[in-house]
């Protein structure tokens, strides 16, 4: 089975956790070190050949969510990590929460990191991922501004509780977010049985990967979870979710995390600076075992075990999904 790798494209002082003491504005003051980081990733990817019946790929490939300010200061990362055949996807401009912007703000920011990546790569980038993951029940209308601006899937929302994002009674796995009128939504699953498409008005959201335990949702797929964790914890849940759920799952890791050289940021209270620091030293190591015990894809492909895809003509095509709890359709 194929899961979801993902590559949240920003640098370490553009955390949300560290907001409250760097502002967008003092950006440029800081230290780049985005290149090397991303560059050791895409080095391990190309270190691990993989195949598998779904994909012709010999070396690991991913979802790289690459923020626009990034993209437009180093231009040839981005089109070496789309060269290199892995799938460019946007995570906003500014890295600034959703439910911290207007509409009209958030469709500029989507609207202008999506025309830098596409007039970069030359190719249309359909996937998003909100930063800080902001799509929660008070910002769920960015979903209409997402399927107005010609996005095809998303995956922005983590099914946890958490001080500044998730939405926990979101269904864990793939689905599909309908716009039904009047800024409201219907959530159905996806699956193999059906044969409609995507239409204009719905959007697939892929959620990041969690495992249940005790009747609650415990994130299980990456970032500082990762680095919490023991991996014998984080590689049991996802095996679980493969083998016993036969569910993929989406992994998420971000360049910084692999530089435990990294400046440190003053300034933060100790629940930011435990949450970004901690065992920065081992993600590689850990990384790479992960990359050896999992068959990874990019989030397109991995989309594309639940029935046909194509890309013609600017147009997302699917293979049909329903929901066996409720009956529920998509249709053209």
């Amino acid at each position: 089975m194929l899961n979801a790798l993902t590559i949240d494209v920003e640098d370490y002082f553009q955390v949300h956790a560290f907001s409250r003491v760097i502002k967008f504005e003092d950006w440029d003051n800081f230290e780049c070190r985005i290149e090397d980081s991303t560059y050791r990733i895409l080095e391990i990817l190309n270190e691990l050949p993989q195949t598998s019946s779904l994909t012709s790929q010999n070396s690991v490939k991913a979802t790289f969510f690459i923020l626009g300010w990034i993209a437009e200061r180093y231009p040839r990362l981005i089109k070496e990590i789309s060269l290199q055949g892995h799938e460019i996807a946007s995570h906003g401009y500014n890295h600034k929460l959703i439910y911290h912007q207007t509409k009209e703000e958030f469709k500029d920011d989507i609207r202008k990191s999506k025309v830098i990546l596409e007039d970069m790569i030359g190719m249309e980038v359909i996937g998003y991922r909100a930063p800080s993951y902001s799509i929660t029940n008070k910002s769920k209308w960015a979903f209409e501004v997402l399927i107005e601006e010609g996005f095809k899937y998303d995956s922005s929302i983590f099914p946890i509780r958490h001080d500044f994002y998730g939405m926990p009674n979101a269904p864990r796995f793939p689905f599909i977010v309908s716009l039904n009128g009047n800024s409201s939504f219907e959530f159905s699953m996806l699956n193999h049985e059906s044969r409609t498409g995507l239409n204009s008005k719905s959007i697939i959201e892929f959620p990041t990967s969690t495992i249940r335990i005790f009747g609650q949702n415990l994130p299980i797929s990456g970032g500082g979870y990762f680095r919490l964790f023991p991996f014998h914890f984080t590689k049991g849940g996802l095996m679980k979710i493969n083998r016993e759920e036969k569910k993929p799952f989406v992994f998420y890791i971000h360049p910084w995390e692999l530089d435990s050289e990294q400046p440190k940021i003053r300034g933060t209270g100790f629940k930011s600076k435990f949450r970004h620091y901690n065992n920065l030293d081992k993600t590689e190591m850990r990384f790479k075992k992960l990359l050896k015990n999992f068959q990874f894809a990019t989030i397109r492909e991995v989309i594309g075990q639940y029935g046909t895809i194509r890309l013609t003509d600017n147009s997302y095509r699917m293979g049909a999904w329903k929901d066996n709890s409720t009956n529920c359709e998509v249709y053209d």
